[in-house]
């Protein structure tokens, strides 16, 4: 077994990270992880090892990790650790043939009885194809993929996509035993209620 320094960083996540280097160990692990219980420390140090030497994850450590970092306890301190020192990119809710604070404003007031604040609205900084729109609870930011600010977009599918975000300020992720609930039931029987739903998703499975 090589020499090991376990370093403990401010990370703006739950960021593991292991590393050999002239014949030593490097570890860096989120201080949110210096608390960890024994078990758990056990649990990552199997984990890393078992990437870097590219052998098998018990199943037994990553259910162990994968529950203590999916507690209500832990994801909450995660994501306020996110809102304090992450930075998020935001460029401008204007866009070229879109405007995202009047498409919202337009949505809240025919599907949420204009009862939901407004969160930071943006277009993002590229047209990406894989993430074509996100909710970030950690900045209360909603982004829109640029690819979708163009003159054969049509409206319904910028409402759509917006509305899919709006869901998650109404539907919150939920943590139940251990595990992420990202679109519930309610969330997904919602989200059908959106009229164009289905000429939407057709539009967006062309990009």
């Amino acid at each position: 077994m090589p020499p090991v320094q376990v370093r403990f960083r401010r990370f703006t996540s739950l960021n593991t990270t292991i590393r050999l280097r002239e014949g030593q160990l490097h570890v860096s692990l989120s201080d949110l992880l210096e608390s960890a219980p024994e078990s758990v420390h056990h649990a990552i140090a199997h984990i890393l090892l078992a990437k870097l030497y590219r052998k098998p994850i018990a199943r037994l450590h990553a259910d162990r990790y994968r529950r203590y970092v999916r507690s209500e306890s832990v994801a909450s301190q995660a994501e306020q650790i996110r809102q304090m020192r992450g930075r998020k990119r935001v460029s401008t809710a204007i866009g070229h043939q879109y405007d995202l604070d009047e498409v919202f404003e337009s949505l809240n007031q025919r599907f949420f009885h204009g009862l939901l604040g407004r969160p930071t609205l943006t277009w993002s900084a590229h047209a990406a194809r894989r993430t074509l729109g996100h909710y970030d609870a950690a900045h209360n930011t909603i982004v829109v993929s640029r690819v979708f600010d163009r003159p054969g977009t049509p409206r319904y599918a910028i409402e759509y996509l917006l509305y899919h975000e709006m869901l998650h300020l109404k539907h919150p992720v939920r943590v139940k035993s251990g595990r992420r609930c990202v679109h519930s039931r309610e969330f997904q029987a919602e989200e059908r209620l959106f009229p164009q739903w289905e000429e939407a998703k057709a539009f967006l499975r062309l990009l």
